[in-house]
């Protein structure tokens, strides 16, 4: 591969590699400049993939509102470890909503952050317990759906987007620990 690399770079060919000749690279780089990061390699789905990323932001938000209802709302000792684990996990969430909107603009469209229509489009569902137990069960559940999500997202967008397909696979990472997290402290307060 090496050699066949070489060659293209002396001989503007691409040989068995599949590699795109530097003149061609340079070619479709110059054109449709206004698309910014979005060349005629991404995805032919891409709007797919942008309705199923603002689905996901409008996750997070839901969640973030959530967590800090949850936090502000928590009363007693045994609270206060729980109440400090919302807030850890709403700034996480906050961190998630960030990159899936900065993804979204990266694939040249706008976030939908419309507050009207965010219930409705996000996956995870804002609860109002007043209890401690009641909160941990609906943000486990919460954390639970947002697995589940990501790994079907994961495996829709493939290798075909490669920076769409590592950002949710980070982000599925927090929120595996956040669902730990929680299943932890529902334990302890049996």
């Amino acid at each position: 591969m090496a050699n066949d690399i070489a060659r293209t770079a002396r001989t503007g060919t691409s040989g068995t590699t599949g590699i795109s000749d530097v003149a061609s690279l340079r070619q479709r780089a110059r054109a449709h400049l206004e698309d910014g990061a979005v060349t005629a390699s991404y995805p032919k789905d891409r709007e797919t993939i942008v309705e199923l990323l603002n689905q996901a932001l409008a996750t997070e938000l839901v969640c973030v509102l959530r967590y800090k209802r949850h936090y502000y709302a928590t009363k007693g000792i045994r609270a206060k470890v729980a109440a400090a684990e919302f807030l850890e996990h709403a700034q996480d969430e906050q961190e998630h909503a960030d990159q899936i909107a900065q993804r979204i603009v990266q694939l040249g469209e706008t976030p939908d952050l419309n507050p009207s229509t965010l219930a409705a489009r996000s996956h995870a569902e804002y609860d109002d317990s007043t209890d401690l137990a009641g909160m941990l069960k609906a943000n486990l559940v919460a954390e639970r759906v947002a697995i589940e999500s990501y790994r079907e997202m994961i495996a829709y967008v493939g290798e075909r987007d490669p920076t769409t397909h590592r950002m949710l696979k980070e982000i599925l990472a927090k929120e595996e620990e956040h669902a730990e997290d929680l299943a932890d402290l529902l334990d302890d307060g049996k």
